[in-house]
């Protein structure tokens, strides 16, 4: 199969979607299929073979956040010279809401389109203000595809129509087969020690770090070998600020890790920690903890109950509530065996994220796509709005 997949956001800067695509290219490819991705990238960017830089991003503020997107008619120009030369059997696009590649890749498309919705935002300012090509958008868009409940929920109630939820992937064998950093072999001594981590934006309210960092507190003074690994943005001044003085030295800030070094430092600690509050519509992290081997203890989030098969992958606690994340911990800590037991369950249902079994998944949405379109070339009534003239 041809498949063409179109990334909105640069590949100059990491991000969720763009390892998302990327991972999931490379799953393809694996699986024996053709693919080519096409994204907004620097043109002396280093990137996959696979993947077709569009042309230098530009910096939008979008929805409470900035995005690096591509728009406009240049980009346009080489979306369709990358839709004719491929002569793509599907067009695999992502976030088609957000004004870059992946909208533009709709509106020139004559043949099956997927489109996947990663996250739950209704719609964006912009098409709010164009209600007209919102709808064109979706009228073109042969499936779709969430991934997770809450943005399938958005796609039913809010975007007159269903899709069928996928959950992002994740690369077991990059996690499973990484070596733990230097000096952090990842291993409990029971009643004394042992490995917490956390992984994320700690100034961020949501993220719940403060509730980690109490319990942390809290159980450091009668375990003298507990450690607190914890990588991410911000100021270290700041994160070792909000510890008392006598145990700031337990305390390891790795600051922004590369995906290696991310499955490196999942692969050292005992305890992976999501303290998180609130605002998960998935939980990427906790499949990527799952499958460096870690045993989870997890905010009792929606989100975080489906990815821990209701607390059987991994230890749920009640959400923003420092004792009982306390209690959970000294609880594992203490008992290798139930350790061990999560761990087992969690290898279980990890394997049910792994690209390849997730790609495949992928693929039976393409084929009925190219089903449901029977070959058939999508009728141009909309050429004065962006599509080829």
């Amino acid at each position: 199969m041809r498949i063409g997949i179109v990334c909105p956001y640069s590949f100059d800067v990491p991000g969720g979607v763009q390892n998302h695509v990327m991972d999931l290219a490379e799953a393809l490819l694996g699986l024996g299929h053709e693919v080519s991705v096409l994204a907004p990238a620097d043109e002396e960017s280093t990137l996959p073979p696979y993947v077709v830089s569009a042309g230098r991003a530009v910096p939008l503020p979008y929805n409470g956040s900035v995005a690096r997107i591509a728009f406009g008619p240049v980009s346009t120009a080489r979306v369709r010279r990358w839709l004719t030369r491929g002569d793509f059997d599907v067009l695999h696009v992502h976030e088609p809401l957000t004004p870059s590649l992946s909208m533009l890749a709709v509106l020139s498309a004559r043949g099956p389109v997927v489109a996947t919705f990663h996250t739950a935002m209704t719609r964006s300012r912009v098409l709010a203000a164009a209600q007209g090509l919102l709808q064109i958008l979706l009228e073109r868009i042969t499936a779709r595809i969430a991934v997770s409940a809450l943005a399938r929920k958005v796609q039913v109630e809010h975007m007159d129509g269903g899709a069928v939820e996928i959950p992002n992937g994740v690369a077991v064998a990059k996690f499973a087969g990484v070596e733990p950093l230097p000096g952090w072999p990842g291993e409990c001594a029971t009643g004394s020690g042992g490995t917490l981590g956390f992984l994320g934006r700690f100034t961020e309210a949501r993220k719940g770090f403060p509730i980690l960092r109490d319990a942390f507190v809290a159980l450091a003074p009668h375990r003298p070998g507990l450690r607190l690994l914890v990588a991410g943005p911000g100021d270290p001044d700041d994160l070792f600020g909000r510890f008392p003085a006598e145990l700031r030295d337990r305390v390891t800030f790795l600051g922004l890790v590369s995906e290696v070094d991310k499955a490196r430092m999942l692969r050292s600690v005992d305890l992976y920690v999501a303290p998180n509050t609130g605002g998960e519509s998935f939980g990427m992290i906790l499949t990527e903890a799952l499958a460096a081997g870690a045993t989870v203890v997890a905010s009792d989030l929606d989100a975080f109950r489906r990815v821990l098969d209701g607390g059987r992958a991994g230890r749920l606690f009640p959400t923003g509530d420092p004792a009982g994340l306390r209690a959970a911990l000294a609880e594992l800590l203490d008992d290798p065996a139930q350790r061990a037991a999560l761990t087992a369950c969690g290898d279980q249902v990890v394997a049910h994220f792994d690209w390849p079994v997730v790609a495949r998944r992928v693929v039976e949405v393409y084929a009925a796509a190219i089903e449901a379109t029977d070959g058939r070339v999508i009728d141009q009534e909309w050429a004065g709005l962006g599509g080829p003239g």
